[in-house]
């Protein structure tokens, strides 16, 4: 046999009588001759592939009509695949015949059979379970079975990172870089194989790679993979690679957005402590500093807040989203920063500048000039007579909804502060019924600035009773409730926590409040909105605090 051993560079005839000759290396005799012609076999493979690689698939089986018949026996031969970079090179020529778009039954055959033998290329337990010779083979290379494969597998992973890398910025060199259509292949293989950690650095220079093509060169099943891995903590990769992965692959965004809030809606948190932890963890707001991601998100959060007419809940997850999308935003380099206008490119400037300081940015003293300040600006935007249709006066509100927090601040200092009431009372107004059909908004505001009135004469009064509050009480629980029944128990609430004489009836008021579900839920939101709010401000009033506590304690069961 060893004087075969020098053969002609790309003796195609050759090597595949010697493939079909070898079998699968069952008896000694066939083994010996594998192990003598495994370099030049070596050699062979590498020219075979870099005479393919930038053919197509096509033009590759004209060129070689038997290639699948000789890479499907070589496969099958565990001395071949156990050799140096056999294995390498068997699974690129493989890559090579795989057609990206398949436009007959027998490429999408070719295709199965293609994925079969990658797939087959990298079971150890197929090869382990059907092939003796192979336990033989790997002792005798002084590795136990987990480690050979486990070797396998990190070598393969980095010869692909390397020159996908390699190739990232060499797309006007096309005799040098990856087709698409390799690239396609590759992720291909790599969707069975989404949690192998071996394989993690792959995932994230393919994600990272995008070539010269104007089409998306990755397989829609193995970004799906990937994002499902993700969402279901299978697998972790850093943030520009799952960037990247929103990016390109606009359903995974929706999938992941939608995930976030089902896992927000169907668990107790008790805390926007909580809620912030569970949103940082899935990285969207990190993700939304991109306007495209941005725009995205926002867009399936109006969607959803369509669909459940607003409650308080949605506009919570929605506002603390904000708050840390607009931290995320601060905190992002200075020339890589994208300006507000990239985020809401079709809105009035001033006022999503307005929205957008937060309260802890500026000193309380300037809060109600602020908050008149955005009062005026969104007045004279929902007044102008360009403002005509409800999807406009929707997408006012809901840039206000977003920036909820300045809402929360309105209601405090309407009863802390010396402020214009009727310029804040507007905005309040404008907010839970931003409808003025019928003159809605406008009884809105005479029923709010009744109960506003009332709740501001007793503001200072130590010693009160809830008959003292029967009126604002009756507006909330009455059968004839009124237009602003949610603005009044927005007063009432930041009454009963910041008025001194508040503090004494809080928990009883708020029992007769809350008999309600919907209610409950309006009070609750409000107060766990506060509670956040104060931990994260320098404005320390121990007693509110422990009442806040106290209230979400009892609260907690009705929701």
């Amino acid at each position: 046999m060893a004087q075969d051993a020098t053969v002609p560079k790309l003796n195609f005839g050759y090597w595949l009588d010697k493939a079909i000759e070898w079998g699968q290396a069952t008896t000694l005799e066939s083994q010996k001759d594998v192990c003598l012609h495994l370099p030049q076999l070596q050699e062979f493979l590498h020219q075979l592939y870099e005479t393919i690689k930038h053919s197509g698939s096509t033009v590759a089986i004209q060129q070689f009509p038997l290639i699948g018949q000789l890479l499907g026996r070589l496969c099958w031969n565990p001395f071949v695949v156990g050799y140096d970079e056999s294995q390498k090179t068997l699974m690129w020529c493989l890559c090579c015949l795989y057609s990206s778009e398949p436009q007959n039954a027998v490429e999408l055959k070719a295709n199965s059979w293609i994925r079969s033998l990658l797939c087959h290329l990298l079971s150890s337990s197929k090869w382990e379970s059907n092939e003796a010779e192979t336990s033989t083979l790997i002792s005798a290379l002084g590795y136990t079975s987990a480690d050979y494969y486990c070797h396998l597998v990190k070598n393969m992973v980095v010869s692909f990172v390397t020159e996908l890398r390699e190739n990232q910025f060499n797309g006007l060199n096309i005799q040098g870089s990856i087709s698409a259509s390799r690239v396609n292949a590759v992720s291909i293989f790599c969707v069975p194989l989404i949690t192998l950690p071996d394989l993690t650095p792959l995932l994230e220079a393919l994600l990272l790679y995008h070539g010269g093509s104007s089409k998306e060169i990755l397989c829609s099943e193995f970004l799906e993979a990937v994002n499902d891995a993700l969402l279901k903590k299978k697998i972790s990769l850093p943030e520009s690679a799952v960037f990247s992965l929103w990016l390109r692959h606009l359903p995974s965004l929706e999938k992941a957005t939608l995930h976030l809030l089902d896992q927000l809606f169907s668990i107790q948190l008790n805390s926007l402590e909580e809620v912030a932890c569970v949103m940082k963890d899935s990285l969207l707001p990190q993700a939304a500093s991109h306007p495209a991601i941005f725009r995205i998100v926002y867009e399936i959060f109006k969607n959803v807040l369509m669909e459940t007419d607003g409650t308080s809940g949605v506009t919570t997850t929605i506002q603390v989203f904000t708050q840390l999308f607009l931290q995320a935003h601060q905190n992002e380099n200075k020339q890589r920063k994208f300006p507000l206008k990239a985020y809401f490119p079709y809105r009035h400037q001033p006022l999503v500048r307005g929205l957008a300081r937060r309260p802890f940015e500026l000193p309380t003293t300037y809060w109600s000039q602020h908050l008149k300040h955005i009062s005026d600006m969104l007045k004279a935007l929902v007044e102008d007579t360009n403002v005509s249709s409800l999807t406009d006066l929707f997408e006012i509100w809901f840039l206000v909804a977003c920036f909820g927090e300045w809402l929360d601040v309105a209601a405090e200092q309407l009863l802390k502060a010396a402020v214009e009431p009727d310029a804040v009372l507007w905005l309040l107004a404008f907010y839970y019924c931003p409808v003025n059909e019928n003159q809605q908004r406008t009884q809105t505001m005479v029923e709010a600035q009744a109960v506003y009135s009332h709740l501001r004469m007793l503001f200072s009064c130590t010693d009160l009773s809830l008959k003292d509050l029967a009126a604002a009480i009756h507006k909330i629980t009455g059968i004839e409730q009124c237009w602003n029944q949610r603005l009044t128990t927005h007063l009432l609430t930041n009454f009963l926590l910041f008025s001194p004489g508040g503090h004494k009836i809080a928990q009883e008021c708020i029992y007769q409040i809350t008999k309600t579900t919907d209610t409950s839920k309006e009070v609750y939101n409000l107060i766990i909105r506060t509670a956040y709010r104060f931990n994260h401000s320098a404005e320390e009033n121990q007693r509110t605090v422990k009442l806040l506590n106290e209230l979400l304690q009892n609260l907690t069961s009705k929701v």
